[in-house]
């Protein structure tokens, strides 16, 4: 095997569009909370593209593609990526350097963690959430993605897959959110007022490059510039157009009228969907996953979140968690071999069961590890200090509260 320099330029390409979706969620979720949080909520997702790089590089990456430790979780053999150069490591691809491949993960290993965000917004202290970041990842990504991902991972040896992230990204961070959000209790007035996005056109704008960037999410993890990442290119756009077409339509007939708010929510869910099954499943069946996934996650947001009262923020367990869990299930049914050999089996609509069980399987397990090790983190750190800003504070704001910074301010003095 060789390096193949098209491939490389390809992957380089694809990083930076992964990196691209972290800032790009940022203003997502910017957009979503009231004005006097929104600096806080945006620095919460872009502070981890410093802390979760800087852990990949010294043990992250070992942790999660390193040599196999019962399946579990890699060992201590690349810390500060040594022995990592301009080599091929066959186990994970076949074209491009074992450092590019890392620099490649190392943005889904940045964006994972920010996603659980949104169920925290508004009344986490800063200093607490990157403490909670930074365990979150060393405890529950990195095994995670060694377990479906890495050489020897016991969740990959039952035959399940996982194309870009549904189990390792999605599932996890939805799972957590809601976890840690109902460990860290409802925001103030939570039930008797209403939360009104104070910035729509932020929130598009962070939809519109989060679509952009998943075009890297998806069609990079083909990891070369091939049939398979044409493939995923075109099912990812394709669910997320239907995603989008579908969550108009419910609101029409439900409110009367479409939101932009309501487009691009159904516009990133359908990328969710897609993630797990983006080079597994027909172009067709991604249109099927898109139309399905609106309703399924309307129907958490509005009603279940409702019933149970749990003040997941921004929906962050409503669209990345319930999104992720159709997806694997829909990869269960419609995944092909003759679309990617790296399934064992055809999907259950194809008439064998057992890819369909493994995924399932492979799920349940993504959401146990994710609960429970999310509960052990929240719990410890509310042991050792207090992880919510004060009343006052939080009626203030937490732009001011926590960083003296306000992202509207008044404009005496300063013109």
């Amino acid at each position: 095997m060789s390096i193949n320099y098209g491939d490389c330029a390809f992957m380089l390409l694809c990083t930076a569009l992964v990196f691209l979706m972290t800032p790009a969620l940022a203003f997502f979720y910017g957009g979503m909370v009231r004005r006097k949080n929104s600096l806080n909520t945006m620095l919460s997702c872009f502070f981890i593209c410093g802390l979760a790089a800087i852990m990949w590089v010294a043990f992250g990456y070992s942790l999660s593609f390193g040599k196999d430790h019962a399946g579990i979780i890699g060992g201590l053999d690349h810390i500060f990526l040594n022995g990592l150069g301009y080599e091929i490591n066959s186990a994970y691809a076949s074209t491009i350097p074992e450092l590019l491949f890392a620099a490649y993960q190392m943005m889904f290993a940045i964006i994972t963690p920010a996603l659980i965000c949104g169920a925290l917004a508004e009344r986490m202290r800063f200093s607490v959430l990157v403490a909670f970041i930074a365990l979150w990842s060393l405890f529950v990504y990195y095994p995670l993605a060694h377990m479906v991902w890495g050489d020897g991972g016991f969740i990959k040896a039952l035959g399940a897959v996982d194309f870009a992230g549904g189990n390792v990204v999605h599932i996890s961070s939805g799972i957590s959110g809601l976890v840690a959000c109902i460990m860290l209790g409802k925001r103030r007035g939570f039930g008797l007022m209403s939360y009104k996005p104070h910035n729509i056109p932020f929130v598009f704008l962070g939809a519109a490059l989060l679509w952009f960037g998943w075009f890297g999410f998806n069609a990079g993890s083909a990891l070369g510039a091939n049939e398979l990442a044409i493939h995923a290119f075109m099912t990812t756009n394709t669910s997320a157009a239907a995603a989008l077409l579908s969550w108009m339509l419910i609101e029409k007939i439900k409110y009367g009228k479409p939101t932009l708010m309501g487009a691009a929510t159904g516009a990133v869910i359908g990328l969710v969907a897609i993630t797990p099954g983006a080079g597994f499943v027909p172009l067709w069946a991604s249109a099927i996953i898109g139309v399905l996934v609106s309703p399924i996650c309307f129907f958490f947001i509005s009603k279940v979140k409702a019933k149970f009262a749990y003040d997941d923020a921004l929906d962050a367990f409503g669209c990345h968690g319930i999104g992720g869990v159709w997806g694997g299930i829909a990869t269960g049914l419609f995944a092909q071999k003759s679309i990617n050999p790296a399934a064992k089996w055809d999907g259950l609509f194809f008439g064998d069961a057992r890819l369909f069980l493994a995924q399932l399987a492979s799920i349940a397990i993504t959401v146990a590890i994710s609960a429970i090790l999310t509960f052990a983190i929240v719990f410890v750190l509310k042991k050792l200090t207090t992880i919510r800003v004060s009343q006052t504070a939080e009626s203030q704001g937490l732009d001011i509260s926590e960083h003296s910074e306000s992202a509207y301010p008044a404009f005496t003095g300063l013109d």
